[in-house]
């Protein structure tokens, strides 16, 4: 009998809905009451789930569907906590998940109780539809990624203390397999690198004194001109893999479009330097095409002073650093120090390391040939995600992780925009359009292939 997937779509938004009244802000997390719901549908579905965390109030649910072991498994991973929220600057209360509009409104609704949605909907129909499966399906929604994973309760735990539960031959996560719009063309991007994170603080010293007599020696206006100075130069230009391909199916796919020369021209250093500085400045492609060509390094805070009346002795800012493929720490702050000042001080917070997956592969493939035949205009392109997951984690393990969690986009709509937004929300339609892809997938993927 097909699958009816409008009930299938209604079913998920159910979960959805379900995921978003639970409130696993983080800090504190509390995501143990979004795997015990998880839980408890599977119980019902005829599944054994296991909790497990460092804590209780910090679980994470990883249940599995048996193959017949003659490939390795896949591993469909979400995580379970989200940013916080200020309730009033919502159209709709975030913990709501209110239906307005064709969306689910509510904090999560993208950053990524959409994807923990779909990925349980998928699990749940391989089993009521009995697909003979040749590998392991393991489904795993952890906690503690929105403050990296530094706190230890999530992936980072159970890749130390369960390694085995986690082990496949690729992980499916997020942020990919959504639609932009590129010129009239709809281009969908597959996540086959993410960028590193390097968090850290700079310090500049200075002389103190009263405030009233203003001197040279300043170390707050010594911090103020050289975050200027970094604002407005920025780091150098590189053109890493994913990137070279992404714009280069990009200028293919725009090439009759205003967009096409820009594409052709980010090609090379001098090209972006134009584009950046002309037809891209104030574009809203502009930040997602900057940081898959660039390290950044972005002040997200600025401490200085106790008095009014009192020049300080020193003034730092916070840093939201971000390493393309290929760099680490000491690669990166050889590049920021001769522009943010070699005379402060640098105190590095997180370091993780940037990822990067052939997009040669049969389930990359796969995946493009998912998304077309589910939308016959479709381009296909692998990109870099300017932010970092929980895949460093499981890289160790020898599990790469594509970004892959589908889902069909208004024309207006920019998914990365609602991540840790106001008014975060989710697509019904898109959503059930993604439920529909990414059980083709998995589907073909640990049925066909061995």
């Amino acid at each position: 009998m097909p699958i009816n997937w409008e009930a299938v779509t209604a079913e998920t938004v159910q979960h959805l809905q379900a995921l978003l009244r639970l409130d696993t802000t983080n800090p504190p997390g509390n995501e143990t009451l979004a795997a015990d719901y998880l839980a408890g549908v599977l119980r019902a579905e005829g599944f054994d789930p296991v909790i497990l965390g460092a804590t209780p109030s910090r679980g994470n649910l990883i249940a599995r569907l048996k193959g017949d072991g003659s490939a390795p498994p896949l591993l469909l991973y979400s995580h379970t906590d989200v940013v916080p929220a200020e309730a009033d600057r919502w159209t709709h209360p975030p913990f709501a998940a209110e239906i307005a509009d064709g969306y689910v409104w509510g904090r999560g609704a993208a950053d990524m109780k959409d994807t923990v949605a779909e990925q349980l909907m998928v699990l749940l129909l391989l089993k009521r539809e009995g697909v003979p499966l040749k590998r392991d399906v393991i489904f795993a929604a952890t906690a503690d990624e929105e403050v990296g994973g530094r706190d230890g309760y999530g992936v980072a735990w159970l890749a130390r203390q369960h390694p085995d539960l986690l082990r496949a031959e690729f992980g499916l996560s997020e942020v990919g397999g959504y639609n932009m719009d590129l010129g009239g063309q709809s281009v969908y991007m597959i996540q086959v690198a993410e960028k590193g994170a390097c968090w850290l603080k700079a310090r500049a010293r200075g002389r103190p004194g009263h405030g009233s007599l203003p001197h040279d020696d300043n170390a707050v206006a010594h911090l103020v001109r050289a975050v200027n100075g970094l604002l407005a130069q920025g780091l150098p230009y590189h053109l890493p893999e994913a990137t070279a391909a992404f714009l280069a199916a990009a200028a293919r796919a725009a090439e009759h479009t205003p967009l096409g020369p820009i594409f052709q021209m980010l090609q090379t250093p001098a090209g972006a330097a134009r584009a950046f500085a002309g037809p891209l400045l104030g574009h809203p492609l502009q930040p997602f095409l900057y940081a898959m060509l660039h390290n950044t390094a972005t002040p997200t805070g600025l401490a200085a002073g106790y008095k009014t009346n009192v020049i300080p002795s020193s003034a730092e800012v916070t840093l939201d650093g971000r390493m393309l493929p290929g760099f680490d720490a000491e690669r990166f702050l050889a590049e920021l120090k001769p522009v943010l000042g070699e005379q402060l001080e640098y105190e590095i917070l997180l370091e993780t390391p940037p990822l990067e997956v052939s997009s040669d592969t049969p389930l990359f493939d796969l995946m493009a040939a998912s998304l077309k035949a589910h939308d016959a205009d479709a381009l296909v392109v692998p990109y870099v995600m300017a932010a970092a997951t929980d895949a460093k984690y499981l890289a160790p393990l020898g599990v790469p992780t594509y970004g892959f969690a589908p889902m069909q986009l208004p024309p207006d709509m920019r998914l990365m925009e609602m991540f840790h937004a106001h008014d975060e929300r989710a697509p019904i339609a898109g959503l059930g359009w993604g439920v529909r892809v990414l059980y083709d997938v998995v589907r073909r993927y640990c049925t066909e292939t061995a």
